[in-house]
């Protein structure tokens, strides 16, 4: 164990929480934000209603054994026709956000050209109920559904693509900048790069290994034109941006599994917050300087663009990583199989010290603590204020005859992180943490498998049931003066 869990009560642990939500409420800092977060793809639904055009996902999810359990998203948990019962369900839960994401199909279905107005109108509607039931809006503009024509001419991989994302950018701005609170450009380029350009995992579906990280620069570039976009049709809403970061730590420590560890930190880290906090990609080490190639000869003026000053920056936390040298022993990885990995010359190893979630990742809480102290030390002087946009953790969920889900280890997992958030973090200013995520929803590649939400959702009739950690959270929110 490190020693980021300083700070967090002995007396009583966050586990305990679970039985006294009161006193749980009162530990929580003055003003910290609790919100719920989804995704478009994952939840809407209505693939072919409103003029929304195909997406990458769309193409990949048709695609025979991309999809653990054979499913797709074309209805997922319909919340396009239900979004008024599912707003009606967080004001009941109590939250002070919800972080959605806006389809960039549905909007501009062929990712050029004018807007979609059935498209504007459903989030017009979404925003305004959102509003009325006093929830404020976190936009996301991107969380992985490109529209197909622009993945079919390269997708990320184009240059050209950051440009046409800062022309949705400006659609969005001018449709709900009046009404947003936050905006996020773009949700998790790490694993955009990482599962969908270079081991296969996720849409697109390539596997280009290290020839991938043009696509990363290529997202952050469309980050920080999207960042001028929103400012220049005059969003009130602040802006930022959130990636997924994992604690790296050597499986052994020895020379070179050490530089294992800061390779992999590098890739999965630095390479996505560097440029947007210091203006500038890490330092490379000297050994494998030619596999970061396309990041070393960018322009300089793509880095200025790059480093726009942020509002806030969006962090997800799921787990830690914990490296080993030499090639895997099978293609496993967190998210899925991908046999590409057995390419490389290190290799994820296993928590055994830690419970699992149903995805078998670690729930490591104090890992989250000393992400955030680290990032403190990271970017001394340059961090702005922090929120935690999603951390949760799927489980197998099982109904009582009742129809209940005493998701009990779900709750007691969101205790944990929660207070991770605040408790013992020093140097960040952390305002929020989003719970991911509401509903069952559509897992990407695992399909309906992994179950995520603090409801839970019936496939067939798409009935909606709060579970346990939903009335958990619920007696939290309200205990709050």
């Amino acid at each position: 164990m490190s020693d980021s869990t300083r700070g967090i009560s002995r007396q009583h642990t966050p586990s305990e929480w679970l039985h006294d939500p009161d006193g749980f409420s009162a530990t929580m800092p003055r003003g910290f934000e609790i919100g719920v977060s989804t995704a478009a793809f994952q939840i809407e639904g209505a693939v072919r209603d409103d003029g929304r055009g195909p997406s990458t996902w769309d193409e990949f999810m048709g695609q025979p054994g991309r999809i653990a359990d054979g499913s797709n998203a074309s209805v997922a948990t319909d919340h396009y026709h239900r979004y008024r019962e599912d707003v009606a369900l967080m004001k009941e839960l109590g939250v002070d956000s919800y972080r959605f994401s806006l389809a960039w199909p549905r909007i501009q279905p062929g990712g050029v050209g004018g807007p979609n107005r059935a498209g504007i109108q459903f989030y017009d509607r979404l925003i305004d109920e959102l509003l009325a039931a006093g929830i404020k809006p976190m936009a996301t503009l991107f969380h992985w559904d490109m529209p197909e024509p622009l993945q079919h001419r390269g997708g990320w991989m184009l240059r050209d693509t950051a440009s046409r994302f800062a022309d949705f950018a400006i659609i969005a701005g001018e449709a709900f900048g009046d009404r947003v609170d936050k905006w996020v450009t773009i949700n998790e380029p790490t694993t955009v790069t990482l599962n969908g350009y270079a081991l296969g995992i996720h849409a697109p579906g390539a596997t280009l290994m290290f020839d991938s990280l043009i696509s990363a620069h290529h997202q952050l570039l469309g980050h920080g034109l999207a960042v001028q976009a929103l400012r220049s049709v005059g969003v009130k809403g602040g802006i930022g941006i959130s990636n997924v970061h994992s604690p790296v730590h050597p499986a052994k420590d020895n020379m070179k599994t050490r530089a294992y560890a800061e390779l992999f930190d590098i890739i999965h880290n630095r390479i996505f917050a560097d440029p947007v906090l210091l203006g500038h990609y890490p330092k490379f080490p000297l050994l494998s300087r030619k596999l970061f190639k396309p990041l070393i000869e960018v322009d300089a003026a793509d880095l200025r663009t790059i480093a726009q000053p942020l509002d806030f920056y969006g962090l997800n936390y799921y787990m830690p990583s914990r490296i080993g040298s030499g090639a895997p022993n099978d293609d496993a990885t967190p998210d899925g199989s991908a046999e590409s990995v057995r390419e490389l010359p290190f290799h994820l190893r296993p928590w055994p010290e830690f419970p699992t979630t149903g995805f078998g990742w670690p729930i490591a809480p104090e890992f989250l603590t000393e992400t955030l102290n680290d990032y403190a030390t990271r970017y001394e002087g340059v961090l702005p204020p922090v929120y935690i946009t999603e951390g949760g953790a799927s489980f197998d969920d099982v109904v009582a005859d009742d129809g209940s889900v005493d998701d009990a280890n779900r709750a007691s997992y969101l205790a944990d992180h929660v207070s991770a958030a605040f408790a013992g973090v020093e140097g960040v200013d952390v305002r929020g943490y989003y719970v991911w995520t509401l509903l069952d929803n559509w897992e990407w590649a695992a399909g309906f498998e992994q179950r995520f939400g603090l409801i839970h959702v019936n496939d067939q009739t798409q009935e909606r049931t709060p579970k346990r950690s939903y009335h958990w959270l619920q007696k939290v929110l309200r205990a709050r003066t």
